[in-house]
């Protein structure tokens, strides 16, 4: 891959030179299928491979330092690698049937009871990030800009929040 970078390719393909994309991700592929043969089950290697060469395609404008393109391919390639693996343990092999939502039973009352006391429990700040999250659905980012909170602050405000509430009901 260092070739690549030698010749032009990756600055070209950077730049939005479509052929000099084709020959970047042609050059790259035989080492991505390597690296992902010891990170992926053998069924999804090509899968993973395929992917991240899309990942690869539209995400590299944004790679700031050519230099770290060999290492940043080879994280996306495991990333998928293990996007595929929790896919697979998902499914856990069980065959898929037609009635795919589960059985919703209702909680008894006192769980309720439970939960909200301990909501009520947590801090203002705590409460707060945590309705945002589980009730209301925001994302994190969305939570970040209404309570004017960093992405960082927002998920360890969250963190701690779910162990705080964990501690109050597991006593």
């Amino acid at each position: 891959m260092i070739l690549l970078m030698a010749n032009g390719d990756l600055a070209a393909a950077r730049s939005g030179d479509r052929a000099a994309l084709e020959r970047v991700l042609t050059h790259s592929r035989q080492d991505l299928r390597r690296y992902a043969e010891y990170h992926c089950v053998i069924n999804d290697v090509e899968d993973a491979v395929q992917e991240s060469l899309i990942t690869v395609s539209r995400k590299l404008r944004d790679l700031r330092v050519l230099e770290c393109f060999v290492s940043w391919t080879f994280r996306i390639v495991k990333r998928e690698c293990n996007r595929l693996k929790r896919c697979r343990r998902m499914l856990g092999g069980d065959a898929i049937t037609d009635e795919i939502m589960p059985v919703v039973t209702p909680e008894p009352c006192e769980w309720r009871h439970d939960v909200a006391a301990a909501l009520e429990s947590l801090p203002a700040h705590y409460r707060e990030v945590v309705l945002l999250r589980d009730l209301e659905g925001l994302t994190i980012a969305e939570i970040g800009d209404q309570l004017g909170l960093s992405r960082e602050a927002v998920k360890s405000r969250l963190h701690r929040a779910r162990l705080l509430a964990r501690e109050y009901l597991n006593p």
